[in-house]
């Protein structure tokens, strides 16, 4: 069976020079996110045991988030929990398509895989339990942080990996003009 050029253009669409490595990226960060939630919820069991303090600055407790980040746009609905999933689902859609058609390094591909890994499993937790699971309580001198988890670590890395990506270009592209 040979391709043919639209199966070529629809390829270039879906699959490009990082994409193998964001796929494992995504993969990896996807899995350890939800096994950990898993692990604390069902396991260590954090909503019997509620706040536990692990130093003086940082917690472990639960908190199910039903909006997006600091809770904007909190709603508890199953209804609003599926859109905020599937908006989830699309965004990691359109970053899919951006990393095979940019074609660029690996830095640009573990980053997208990052984001990917996280946002996906933060919409399965919106699917599964009604809002995302957050375990990770920061907080110093009576101020807290938003409580977070790993999926939310691994989109925070995957962004600031996009913006190294972005100065990298940019510093190369100032050193060797035209």
């Amino acid at each position: 069976m040979t391709m043919t050029a639209e199966d070529s253009r629809l390829k270039r669409w879906l699959w490009g020079a990082g994409s193998r490595t964001a796929l494992q990226v995504a993969a990896v960060a996807f899995v350890v996110d939800q096994a950990h939630k898993w692990w604390m919820l069902l396991v260590y069991r954090i909503v019997e045991k509620g706040r536990v303090t692990i130093t003086p600055f940082f917690d472990l407790v639960f908190v199910k988030n039903t909006g997006i980040s600091y809770s904007l746009l909190d709603q508890s609905s199953y209804g609003w929990q599926v859109v905020l999933a599937l908006f989830s689902v699309v965004v990691s859609l359109a970053l899919w398509i951006w990393l095979a058609v940019a074609g660029t390094g690996r830095v640009m591909a573990w980053a997208i895989g990052l984001i990917i890994g996280g946002a996906l499993g933060n919409g399965l937790d919106r699917l599964l339990i009604g809002g995302v699971a957050d375990f990770f309580s920061l907080h110093a001198f009576g101020f807290y942080w938003y409580v977070f988890n790993i999926a939310d670590v691994a989109i925070v890395a995957g962004v600031a990996l996009l913006l190294y990506d972005s100065f990298q270009g940019s510093r190369n592209d100032a050193a060797n003009p035209m």
